[in-house]
């Protein structure tokens, strides 16, 4: 149980990296809902839904057709742990820079999330980097369940996130030049390069 519950807690932190990371979707969400309301995020999310669990799946079902599939969890851990670094690193350079106002979206928000998902390298880059090594980790735990087990305990947060923030910009909120906002990017980023470490020394 407490295993579960270490894991979950490490999908939530890691996930939250990039789900409130200050991106294109991040930036489509305020000014879609300032166009069409409050389900703009939710909006969004499922077209990001969309992109993303079949990418999961495959990334998945790719890890298990390899035979020695335990052999390779070491280094997935240690390129995980790298990743994770850099992936902090930038993400607090970038939100300690000023914002710019986010472009109007031409497309519908569910439009939104497919595009600005799909042609995301940096989404692409996230999850066969630091999204890999919480796929192997759930593959140990529950076999191929835990594909759908770990993206559960992630999807949940774009969810919530999006929602949350297409709420405040359909009011006026500003969240893009918050102080707070950029505080809690920082401590989560913070507790991000923790779990880097764990990786490597679990690696070992």
């Amino acid at each position: 149980m407490l295993e579960i519950l270490g894991f979950f807690a490490a999908v939530v932190i890691i996930s939250a990296s990039g789900v409130m990371a200050p991106g294109p979707l991040f930036a489509s969400t305020v000014s879609s809902a300032i166009r069409w309301g409050t389900s703009a995020g939710l909006k969004i999310a499922a077209g990001h839904t969309l992109v993303e669990l079949p990418l999961v799946l495959a990334i998945g079902l790719g890890a298990l057709s390899l035979e020695s599939f335990s052999e390779y969890r070491g280094i997935v851990a240690i390129l995980g742990a790298s990743s994770i670094f850099a992936f902090a690193g930038l993400q607090i350079r970038t939100v300690l820079k000023p914002h710019t106002a986010p472009k109007e979206s031409r497309y519908g928000a569910f439009a939104t999330g497919v595009l600005l998902t799909g042609l995301n390298p940096f989404f692409l880059a996230w999850w066969f980097t630091i999204g890999i090594k919480l796929i192997s980790d759930a593959l140990v735990l529950w076999a191929i369940w835990g594909i759908l087990v770990m993206f559960g305990m992630h999807i949940w947060m774009d969810y919530v996130w999006l929602f949350f923030v297409s709420a405040l910009s359909s009011r006026g909120a500003s969240l893009l030049s918050g102080k707070k906002y950029r505080i809690c990017m920082i401590l989560v980023n913070l507790t991000l390069v923790y779990f880097g470490v764990s990786f490597v020394v679990d690696a070992f």
